[in-house]
């Protein structure tokens, strides 16, 4: 507003005419101000499920006032929903279980850049080349197994060994999981699509038992119904803390193997989102040391950011050693020849 340069004391048949204006300019800032203020609340479209994001929005709210509206489902299935829905999307943010259904979005330019000062969280290793996400948490792939049915010196020390016939029938999988496809396609991007074909093809010969997620290749395991299985470190974790004699123990495989493949849980703010400085600020928050002190806590995963140490039960990670040789970026752009090679291998059963 420009000031007047001298002031005058308005006659009394300007009194209304002034506080009228003053009203609709103080609607106008308040419009202009929503980004910052939001009266209603944010979309979050969540691939990984409530029990582990629940909490944290519960936190947020608490903590910025800011209402946050969370709609559930897998990551592949939700970053295929925002791409139908456009430029009339709902969803301010996305979070990804995994870097593959981010990357995908990013292909599709439905995502904004990040500011640096949430960039500059968490290492280089964990946010997208163009700055459009950035990790919240990872989750190592290791294989679990029962100790009643295996003998630790059957182990193997990569992932790749397991397509030997000694392996038949006893490791199980889970094509379908977003977790499995993005290990196929660091593989891929590892050691090339013939390489990733034919271990692919190596355990479908071997009859590995097909399971639909992570958790439910735990369970198998536990109740000896199959005898090892490639899963995340953290579901083995979370049945130990309900039951600590259950016989299930996570193996390692070595640290520069594409087995031990850190994945990471990651988030973005839509380019399409009407209010993004709310959204940035529930990104920003799930960087903070209480965001990711949870993460390590309850969902015994490995945080990434605010200094945050990960829970003593894990494996130490620094920056995995095959994560120097892995771009999360091709992660997005592979899913789809990735899902196809899954599908030609004949591993689907």
């Amino acid at each position: 507003m420009i000031k007047p340069r001298h002031t005058v004391r308005p006659r009394a048949g300007r009194t209304a005419r002034l506080l009228a204006l003053v009203a609709v300019v103080g609607l106008l800032a308040a419009a202009c101000s929503s980004d910052d203020e939001p009266d209603d609340p944010i979309t979050v479209y969540s691939g990984r499920n409530e029990d582990l994001i629940g909490p944290l929005v519960e936190m947020f709210e608490e903590d910025s006032g800011i209402e946050v509206e969370v709609r559930y489902g897998s990551s592949a299935d939700l970053a295929l929903l925002i791409e139908t829905e456009g430029d009339a999307t709902p969803a301010d943010v996305f979070i990804s279980q995994s870097p593959g259904a981010m990357g995908y979005l990013a292909t599709q330019d439905r995502l904004q850049t990040l500011p640096a000062s949430v960039l500059d969280s968490v290492d280089a290793l964990y946010q997208a080349g163009d700055g459009t996400w950035v990790g919240f948490s990872g989750r190592q792939r290791v294989l679990v197994y029962n100790p009643n049915l295996v003998d630790p010196a059957d182990l193997p020390e990569s992932v790749l060994d397991l397509t030997d016939p000694a392996y038949d029938g006893r490791v199980a999988v889970a094509p379908a999981n977003s977790s499995f496809q993005d290990f196929i396609t660091a593989m891929r991007f590892d050691s090339g699509d013939d390489a990733a074909l034919a271990w692919l093809e190596g355990m479908a010969a071997n009859n590995s038992p097909n399971y639909p997620k992570n958790s439910a290749i735990v369970d198998a395991v536990l109740r000896g119904e199959v005898e090892m299985g490639l899963v995340n470190h953290y579901y083995l974790l979370r049945f130990l803390a309900e039951d600590p004699d259950a016989p299930g123990i996570n193996h390692n495989f070595a640290p520069d193997d594409i087995g031990s493949l850190l994945i990471v849980t990651t988030g973005a703010v839509l380019e399409t989102s009407d209010q993004p400085s709310a959204a940035q600020a529930f990104v920003e928050f799930m960087l903070t040391r209480q965001a990711q002190e949870f993460y390590a806590s309850e969902t015994r995963e490995y945080p990434l950011a605010a200094g945050v140490q990960p829970p003593d039960e894990l494996v130490p990670v620094e920056v995995a050693d095959v994560m120097d040789t892995i771009d999360f970026d091709v992660l997005g752009g592979g899913l789809a020849r990735t899902q196809e090679l899954i599908e030609q291998s004949g591993i689907v059963r």
